[in-house]
């Protein structure tokens, strides 16, 4: 994309910011938002809001599974008890798909997944009793792998396409709906 996802646009405000403020509401205690490459630029120029935890990973060029590491270390330390997984380059989910999927954990699933035309989106939902899973998962296979492992335990939530639309390349941030 030629500089931080984290910092295209989504109207007057950064996909980060906005992702931040998608993730604050009802059911949410604290949004952590895990930053990798460039940093410091992000930091000063994404428009975070200053209730956001923001968690430096050093380790981002080993693969976004560390990012999830960081978050899970920062979730920890806030005494929570389960996190949504969202990557900032998924910037169109609607806020009934959040919701769908924090019901699901309030519900008792230690894994949730919105699901849209049979395949799997964002953010996904992790009961902390799955976080050791994921602090051991492999790093080219990720939380996928965690989710692969008991296929059973994962709750799947009507999510709409928006769970779906990643943003990539400059052509996916083209056809971007609007």
């Amino acid at each position: 994309m030629g500089g931080p996802k984290a910092l295209l646009r989504l109207g007057e405000t950064t996909f980060l910011a906005h992702a931040c403020r998608l993730l604050a509401r009802p059911g949410v205690a604290s949004v952590v938002a895990v930053l990798g490459a460039e940093a410091d630029r992000v930091r000063a120029e994404a428009g975070v809001p200053a209730r956001v935890t923001v968690v430096v990973n050093e380790r981002w060029r080993k693969g976004m599974l560390t990012s999830v590491w960081a978050g899970l270390d920062a979730a920890e330390a806030l005494g929570g008890e389960a996190v949504l997984l969202h990557p900032v380059d998924h910037p169109y989910v609607d806020t009934a798909t959040i919701d769908a999927v924090l019901g699901a954990l309030g519900g008792g699933a230690e894994i949730a997944v919105p699901s849209h035309d049979g395949r799997r989106g964002h953010p996904a939902g992790f009961a902390r009793s799955v976080w050791p899973e994921l602090r051991a998962a492999p790093l080219d296979g990720g939380a996928r792998t965690v989710l692969a492992t008991r296929p059973e335990r994962v709750v799947h939530v009507p999510g709409g396409p928006d769970a779906l639309v990643d943003i990539d390349t400059p052509d996916d941030l083209a056809r971007r709906p609007r």
